[in-house]
Parts: C-alpha cells; sequence; structure tokens
C-alpha cells in the first residue's frame, strides 16, 4: 500500500513497503531536466547531477564512494529531459545510514572549483562516447531536427561550450531556483518501518531556498519534419525516423502503446517481421515512443549495411503504409495486451521498480496510479481505438536523421 506525506515545506515523501524483500531503494527526484534552462545554461542540470557525488563539507569524493561500498549500497544518479534523480539501493539493515549519505550530497555538497574542472573532462569523454556510439548519436540529432531551437530538442549533456563555462556561482544559483521543496520527492519502497520515514523528514528538513520558483510554463515545440544527415567513418549506416506524438498525460497513451508494441515494439512486430525476417536488412530495428508534458514523439530506428540503407528506409516505409491502410487485427491486439500486461508486471519485480514509478506518478500526474488502474485501461483498449492512433500518427509529416560514411 502506497502513503504519500507532505511536509510543510511542501515536500513530498511516497513510501511503499514491501515486507517480502530485503532491499530497500530511496530516491530523491527533482522535477528539473535539460529543457528548463537557457541556452547558456544547456548541460548544468547534468553537470549538477555529477558534483553532487564530488564532495560535501564533511565527506571527500573518495569516502562518499567508499561509505556506500562499506554498507553495500548501490548507488548512481541520472538526468532527463525534464527530471533529475539521485538514488540508493541497500540492504534493510543500511538504508538509514544510506540515506543519510545520500542527504549531505544534496544538501552539503561543495563544488569545489578544482573539482568541477576534472569533472568537466569526465563529461567531455561523455560526449565523446556519445559520438562514437552512432545509435544513440543519430537520436541525438534527431531531437536537435525535430525541435531545433527548443530546449526539448538540446542535449542532456550540453555543449562543449556550454560545459566549460559552467562556473561555482551558476550552480548554486540554479539550485536554489530549482531544487527547491516543492519540486522534490522522495520515494523509498522496500522492507523498512516508519522510524525511516521519521528520518527522512528530519533529513530532509534543511532547504534553505524554500521560496518557490512557481510553475514554468513552456513554449509549445515545435515539430520540424527535417532530415539531418552526417558523414561518419562507421561500418553501418544508422537511421532514425520520428513523428510527432503523444504527450506524457493524453488520454490515449495506452492505446498508443498497444500501436507501438504491434507496429515495432517486439519480434512479432510487423517492423520486426518484416525488415528483419522476411528480407533480412537489418539486425537491429524497432520502434518507440518518448513523451513529454506537452508533446512526445514516435521513433523508429534501423541499421544496416550501407548498400542496403535505401532500401531498408523503402521497407520501413512500406510497413507503414500497410499499418495505415490495414489497420491491426483483433489476434493482434490481444496478443500485444498479453505483452504489455506482462511487461507492467515484470518491471515491478524489485524495490528500485516500485520507487521509480510511484516517483514518476506523483511528479507527473500527482497522485498514484494503480496496476490495476493500468490494467484496467489495457483491457479496455479497442481496435477502433489502435486504428484512430495510426491514422493520427502516420498521417503526419516525418523527421529523419541518419549517419552514414556513404555522404
Amino acid at each position: 500500500m502506497l502513503e504519500k506525506y507532505t511536509a510543510k515545506n511542501g515536500l513530498r515523501i511516497v513510501a511503499e513497503k514491501m515486507p517480502h524483500v530485503r532491499s530497500v531503494s530511496f530516491g530523491i527526484w527533482v522535477n528539473v531536466g535539460s529543457r528548463y534552462e537557457t541556452p547558456e545554461e544547456n548541460g548544468l542540470t547534468h553537470f549538477i547531477e555529477h558534483m553532487l557525488f564530488k564532495g560535501t563539507k564533511t565527506r571527500s569524493a573518495k569516502q562518499i564512494a567508499e561509505d556506500f561500498d562499506r554498507i553495500g549500497a548501490q548507488t548512481n544518479a541520472f538526468t532527463s529531459k525534464d527530471q533529475t534523480c539521485y538514488y540508493v539501493v541497500a540492504m534493510d539493515q543500511q538504508i538509514e545510514e544510506a540515506v543519510t549519505i545520500l542527504a549531505d550530497m544534496f544538501f552539503h555538497s561543495v563544488f569545489d572549483p578544482e573539482e568541477m574542472e576534472k569533472e568537466k573532462q569526465v563529461i567531455a569523454e561523455e560526449m565523446a562516447m556519445t559520438e562514437d556510439t552512432p545509435d544513440d548519436d543519430v537520436d541525438e540529432r534527431l531531437w536537435a531536427a525535430m525541435f531545433e531551437g527548443h530546449p526539448l530538442g538540446a542535449p542532456i549533456l550540453g555543449t562543449e561550450k556550454t560545459l566549460q563555462s559552467f562556473t561555482q556561482q551558476q550552480v548554486k544559483d540554479f539550485i536554489r531556483t530549482h531544487y527547491t521543496p516543492d519540486q522534490v520527492v522522495l520515494s523509498v519502497a522496500g522492507n523498512f518501518d516508519d522510524a525511516l520515514i521519521s528520518k527522512l523528514q528530519t533529513l530532509f528538513n534543511q532547504f534553505e531556498n524554500e521560496e518557490s520558483r512557481g510553475v514554468i510554463t513552456f513554449d509549445q515545440p515545435v515539430f520540424h519534419a527535417v532530415e539531418t544527415t552526417k558523414k561518419s567513418q562507421v561500418e553501418q549506416a544508422h537511421v532514425v525516423i520520428g513523428f510527432p506524438g503523444l504527450a506524457v498525460t493524453d488520454e490515449q497513451t495506452i492505446p498508443y502503446l498497444v500501436m507501438n508494441n504491434i507496429f515495432g515494439d517486439s519480434m512479432s512486430s510487423r517492423l520486426f517481421q518484416k525488415v528483419r525476417e522476411e528480407k533480412a536488412l537489418a539486425y537491429t530495428v524497432y520502434s518507440y515512443y518518448a513523451a513529454y508534458q506537452d508533446t512526445g514523439a514516435f521513433m523508429i530506428y534501423g541499421g544496416t549495411s550501407v548498400k542496403q540503407r535505401e532500401l531498408m528506409e523503402k521497407t520501413i516505409f512500406e510497413v507503414i503504409e500497410e499499418f495505415k491502410q490495414t489497420g491491426i487485427t483483433e489476434e493482434e491486439l490481444i496478443s500485444a495486451k498479453r505483452q504489455l500486461e506482462s511487461d507492467l508486471l515484470l518491471g515491478l519485480e524489485t524495490s528500485y521498480d516500485y520507487m521509480t514509478r510511484n516517483a514518476k506518478n506523483e511528479i507527473i500526474y500527482g497522485r498514484e496510479r494503480t496496476i490495476e488502474e493500468a490494467l484496467e485501461l489495457l483491457s479496455h483498449v479497442t481496435v477502433e481505438q489502435v486504428n484512430a492512433q495510426i491514422a493520427a500518427t502516420f498521417n503526419q509529416p516525418h523527421a529523419k536523421s541518419i549517419i552514414s560514411n556513404e555522404f
């Protein structure tokens, strides 16, 4: 059973007890990501995520790592376009110490200028790694093209220019603006008792910047149906095709998921069967969708030999055209529902899975969305609803990104 606590300063805690496990997962979720940045700040959210591991007033970066290792805890963090999360997974007996360390990092990081310069070089290497991973790079380039000039199209890591410009004061000012208690959700799931909740309320009563930034209204992203290409010494050609998609809160999200599953998100999907199994044009081909609070995108990726790229693209669009013309069958609908039901249930096997799901529900919807509720919505999806999403998606202009050595 999920419980929710709201402090006087607006800080929210969502907690789910799982007495049948031995682990506890705890996450600090901040409602800020790369789309909240100005062009000059691009990459700053991700940089701050790194810097919180680089030393506090009482712990060096090495001591932070040693303290987590000493209690057998696993810790990490990530930044997306709209959220930042710092988390730890520990044994139930060690969770109080683990959250104490994470709270120290959250409130007392010093952002030492020398450590900042070192971390800039680490992130520069991360940028280079992305460029050396063409399936990541081609995707990043498509987002930049689809939403050119909008923060949603900006890279999460930032650019070399913005990265090198970050200062200690800039970091502190960004945290003061965005890391306010009303924009933070603490999520805990696993085998814990009420004493942990009391400890969290005490540990996270240290905010000095309790003035809310308020609700940020974003400019509506404009989708650009453009093509971008990059010549690179790669063995394969990499292609991503993007269509405008749904926002994360759209009521048609569940039929949209079913559509994606049938089109390209399973081994039995139309895309996989035609491109890989029937024509042997690619080893990796799939579709997925990304959704944010005001927009989204439906994406199709394929990687193949340079000489087969055009034929693979032609085949992908043939699959799209057939999908539009024929729609889905009742048999496909039943199979997709079973796959999605399985994905949903199997995706909640660990305390970390529950911690993540509960936090996202609180941030995005402001309430618990139970598994039963999701399954009920899934069960009522009809062929007509999915076919409507097929028409709404694929009758729109598309964008395309290609990386190949042929240009």
